[in-house]
């Protein structure tokens, strides 16, 4: 199987043509925060012969495989492990003072979640690990056994917005008592027993937002988000664009609030004129969030959830 039947980038059009009036036409650079199997990056770099790449990821594996997919590309790509609530530091490493695009493909990847030995998916036994980063940090397993009722009511509701949260959780904490969480089927089996499910009407498997909070927890993902999206609209240069792909409304939201908060004036209301330093930094070039075409959803259901903003910078912060 080739790399690219791994991935299938999600509204791969629709961001090229967003983010190409501040790539084309230039020698330009852009950073790819999520830069997974390269599916993204490679049909940039294939589009704009002049383009250059930053590519971050936090999964070695992934990143691995894309060295794999780009390495005709050459000196166009640069690969960097790290998280992308980095992206500060990384351009500083690299003598980089400002990009011309940048693009997010949150949450996890399809490889991530066909890896059956990541524990992502609920749906075989795998070790309950779910880091993206599997050289570090806790794993799922660890959280699910350690922590106490409270703390786990607590990310079931906010990072899984989980109705069942005080029920599973309590549910955990009796069985660890005999025996401890090792795999991801374990757990989905003992959610499967407290959630009611009705086929046909439930949304989704029980165990889905029990996992997805997890997933959140053990990455640290929303922590890392709210730090990036600032970093990032520091990056770009006045008329560079920024694009996030969400897959959940946590994701969406912060996003949301983060650039609609740069597109509108700052001044107080009580104020009678508006300051320069006031201005919006940010003009929205989408409205409210996209979402994927019927047609896209048919040949790649993994993007059903997709929402896509995107945003290009007007003016320097004060």
């Amino acid at each position: 199987m080739h790399i690219s039947d791994l991935h299938e980038p999600v509204m791969l059009d629709r961001c090229i043509e967003l983010l190409a009036p501040a790539i084309e036409n230039r020698d330009a650079i852009m950073i790819d925060c999520t830069l997974g199997l390269g599916g993204h990056t490679e049909s940039f770099l294939n589009r704009f012969p002049n383009l250059r790449v930053i590519g971050l990821d936090r999964d070695p594996n992934a990143l691995e495989l894309a060295k794999q997919r780009l390495a005709s590309f050459g000196d166009r790509v640069t690969f960097c492990h790290v998280v992308y609530d980095q992206i500060e530091e990384t351009l500083a490493e690299l003598g980089v003072r400002e990009v011309d695009a940048i693009l997010m493909d949150l949450g996890v990847s399809s490889m991530q979640l066909d890896e059956k030995d990541r524990g992502f998916a609920y749906s075989y036994p795998a070790p309950l690990d779910m880091r993206m980063d599997n050289s570090q940090g806790m794993t799922a397993a660890d959280v699910v056994n350690t922590y106490d009722e409270p703390e786990l009511v607590k990310i079931f509701k906010e990072f899984g917005e989980e109705r069942f949260a005080r029920q599973i959780a309590r549910a955990i904490v009796a069985e660890r008592k005999s025996e401890a969480f090792a795999t991801s089927t374990q757990l989905a089996g003992l959610i499967v027993k407290v959630v009611p499910f009705i086929p046909g009407k439930s949304s989704g498997h029980p165990a889905k937002r029990v996992f997805q909070a997890l997933r959140i927890e053990v990455n640290g993902e929303l922590d890392a988000l709210s730090s990036a999206v600032p970093q990032a609209l520091d990056a770009l240069r006045v008329g560079g664009r920024i694009l996030v792909l969400s897959y959940q409304s946590l994701e969406d939201r912060i996003v949301k609030r983060a650039l609609g908060a740069a597109s509108v004036s700052s001044a107080p209301l009580d104020m009678p004129i508006e300051l320069p330093e006031h201005a919006p930094t940010l003009r929205l070039v989408v409205r409210g969030a996209e979402q994927a075409s019927d047609q896209e959803i048919s040949a790649n259901p993994r993007s059903a959830s997709v929402r896509l903003r995107a945003a290009e910078k007007i003016r320097q912060a004060a």
